[in-house]
C-alpha cells in the first residue's frame, strides 16, 4: 500500500530567549542582555502512514505531538531530515486558522476553501452542503471574529471534509466542540477514512484514539517511544504517566496526616494471574495491589482507594472498614489486594491508594496515582458497565419476567439479547 505521509529522522530545534528583566535593567543602567538556547522540540521520528490509514498521536503536553503536525501540514519545516505528504491536504490544527476575522462565515468558506485547493466552481457547487453540515445557518453572513471558538470548528472541519482531502490532520481542535458535533464528525470522519483519506489525530482522548486509530505514535520529551497497534500504544502511554506521577491527589482535603507509621512501596493493577494490567477489557477480573511497610508498630490499618475519570469525577471508593485488615509490626512488609471486576465504561481512569487509621479521619500513607484503560462495550456510556440485560417479553406476564432477576454475564448469564 502506498505511503501517503513519511517522515525520515525529522527533527525541529527552535531558539528560547531567556530575557534580563527591564525592571533590572534600567536600574542598574545595563544594556538589556540576551541569553539564547537551542530547544529541540522534536528529534529522531521516523513513520509511514498508508493510504486510507487513521493514524494517531499521543504524548503527554510538550511531547510535540502538535509541532510534528504542523511540519505535516507544511506550516513549519524540519530542522533536519525530512517531510513528505502526497495529496491535497486539509489541516486542522488550531481554531481559525486560514480564517479572515473581518470576513463573514460565507466569505471565508470561499477563502479556506481556495486554501485548500478547490476552485470557485467547486466550492459553489458545495456550499449549501458546507453550511448545512456546520450548522451556523443563522451565522454564515456574520464576520467570523464573532464566532465562538466551537462556531469555528463547526466552519473549519466542515469546509476541509468537503474539500476532499488525501490527507487530514486533526490536532485537538475537535476538543472545543460540543459533544454531539463530536460525534457526528467522528462519523464523518470515519466515512471518508474508508473512502480512501488518510487521518492524522493528535488527540488527549484516549477513548476517540482507541475508537479510530488503526495505529498510534506516542511522543514523549520530543522522541518517538513507541509506534505501532493502539492498544499496546494507549498501555504504554498509561505506564508513563504513571512513572511521571509524583504527587498524590486527595480527594478528601480535610484529611489529617501521620508520618512515619507506614510506607507505600507499591501501588499497581494486576489481572487473573497477578500480572501488571495496563489495558483490560469490560467486566473481566482485576486487582490493586498494595504493597506496604510498617515503619512502627501499629495496631490496625485500614486500605482503601479511589477510581477517578478523566474529568476529575470519583467513579468508584472503597475501604475495609467498620474494621480494618490487623496489626502490622515495625518494619514487617505486608501486600494488601482489593478484587473487583473492571466493569467500567469505555475510557481511562486513574487509581489513587490510601492507608489509614480506623477511624477514617487519619491518613498514614498514601500511593499512586497510576492509570489503566478500559476497553469497554460499544454501546455502553457514563460511568459504569451495570452489564443490563435486555429480553423481548412476547404474551408471557411481564410483570414475572421482571420480578425474576437474571444473571449477570460475570456470573455466567448470556450476552444481552436485542
Amino acid at each position: 500500500m502506498a505511503a501517503s505521509i513519511q517522515l525520515q529522522g525529522v527533527g525541529k530545534r527552535f531558539i528560547k530567549y531567556e530575557d534580563t528583566p527591564l525592571l533590572v535593567t534600567s536600574a542598574k543602567r545595563l544594556r538589556a542582555q540576551n541569553r539564547r538556547e537551542m530547544l529541540w522540540a522534536v528529534r529522531g521520528v521516523d513513520f509511514e502512514v498508508h493510504e486510507g490509514e487513521c493514524f494517531g498521536i499521543i504524548g503527554r503536553n510538550g511531547s510535540g505531538k502538535t509541532t510534528l503536525m504542523s511540519m505535516m501540514a507544511g506550516v513549519t519545516s524540519p530542522t533536519e531530515g525530512s517531510v513528505k505528504v502526497w495529496g491535497r491536504i486539509a489541516p486542522l490544527i488550531s481554531v481559525g486558522v486560514g480564517f479572515h476575522p473581518e470576513l463573514t462565515g460565507r466569505e471565508n468558506v470561499y477563502l479556506n476553501g481556495t486554501i485548500l485547493g478547490l476552485t470557485k466552481a467547486e466550492i459553489d457547487q458545495r456550499l449549501e452542503s458546507i453550511i448545512d453540515f456546520a450548522e451556523i445557518e443563522e451565522f454564515i453572513d456574520t464576520p467570523v471574529k464573532f464566532y465562538s471558538s466551537g462556531m469555528f470548528v463547526r466552519l473549519g472541519f466542515s469546509v476541509a471534509i468537503h474539500a476532499e482531502p488525501d490527507v487530514l490532520l486533526v490536532d485537538e481542535v475537535l476538543a472545543v466542540g460540543d459533544l454531539a458535533f463530536q460525534v457526528k464528525c467522528f462519523d464523518r470522519m470515519e466515512q471518508i477514512r474508508h473512502s480512501g483519506t488518510t487521518v492524522a489525530v493528535v488527540s488527549h482522548n484516549i477513548t476517540v484514539v482507541r475508537k479510530m486509530c488503526d495505529r498510534v505514535l506516542v511522543m514523549h520529551a520530543g522522541q518517538p517511544r513507541y509506534i505501532g497497534p493502539t492498544s499496546e500504544a494507549i498501555a504504554l502511554f498509561h505506564q508513563i504517566m504513571s512513572e511521571e506521577s509524583k504527587s498524590f491527589v486527595n480527594p478528601d482535603r480535610n484529611m489529617l496526616f501521620e508520618h512515619d507509621v507506614v510506607e507505600v512501596l507499591e501501588a499497581s493493577l494486576v489481572d487473573a494471574e497477578g500480572l501488571p494490567a495496563g489495558h483490560v477489557e469490560a467486566g473481566s477480573p482485576v486487582a490493586i495491589k498494595v504493597v506496604a511497610r510498617a515503619l512502627a508498630a501499629i495496631d490496625d490499618v485500614v486500605v482503601g482507594f479511589t477510581i477517578l475519570g478523566t474529568d476529575g469525577t470519583r467513579v468508584y471508593s472503597d475501604f475495609t472498614v467498620p474494621t480494618g485488615l490487623g496489626p502490622m509490626a515495625a518494619g514487617q512488609e505486608t501486600t494488601f489486594t482489593a478484587s473487583f471486576r473492571a466493569t467500567l465504561a469505555d475510557g481511562s481512569y486513574t487509581v489513587l491508594v490510601a492507608l489509614r487509621r480506623p477511624d477514617l479521619k487519619t491518613q498514614l500513607a498514601d500511593g499512586g496515582p497510576f492509570t489503566f484503560f478500559v476497553n469497554g462495550r460499544r454501546a455502553v456510556a457514563g460511568l459504569a458497565d451495570l452489564e443490563a440485560r435486555f429480553d423481548r417479553i412476547d404474551g408471557a406476564s411481564a410483570e414475572a419476567a421482571v420480578a425474576a432477576p437474571s444473571r449477570s454475564r460475570a456470573e455466567g448469564g448470556q450476552e444481552p439479547k436485542l
